[in-house]
């Protein structure tokens, strides 16, 4: 089996985006830099100069993906998972899953919690290891 490819929170979601002919991403303006209602604004006077930043819509399942992509590219370890997301003041709380360490057999793997902090606009905050546990044992103790 080919190893699985790891995505990076960086490369864009479009597989086929716009590439020079070195292989590197065109610059383009994110999803988040496109400015709105430019012309409303000059017509208006108001900050005629200065486009308006769209405000970034998370869901928990983009910020779940997100949490999983900062943790692995962090850390350079395989995660098994998100375990949980949580909305919070200005953004959300993901935890993922990570093996620590490979062992044989597998139901010994050494496995952790590892929680982070993503704001609204999709920007990592902070992030933690809360958690350490062997695989067999369960992630609040106890046997199988």
């Amino acid at each position: 089996m080919p190893p699985r490819r790891r995505a990076r929170y960086d490369e864009d979601a479009a597989p086929y985006g716009r590439r020079s002919s070195s292989g590197v991403p065109v610059e383009e303006d994110g999803p988040y830099d496109e400015s709105e209602g430019e012309d409303e604004d000059e017509r208006r006077g108001d900050r005629a100069g200065e486009p308006r930043r769209r405000r970034a819509v998370l869901n928990a399942v983009s910020a779940g993906r997100l949490g999983l992509r900062y943790i692995a590219d962090l850390t350079s370890k395989d995660t098994e998972g998100v375990t949980s997301v949580e909305p919070v003041e200005n953004g959300w709380l993901v935890d993922v899953e990570v093996v620590e360490d490979r062992r044989i057999p597998s139901t010994s793997d050494m496995l952790s919690i590892y929680e982070c902090q993503v704001d609204d606009e999709g920007n990592l905050m902070s992030y933690r290891r809360t958690r350490t546990y062997r695989r067999g044992a369960g992630a609040y103790g106890g046997g199988p």
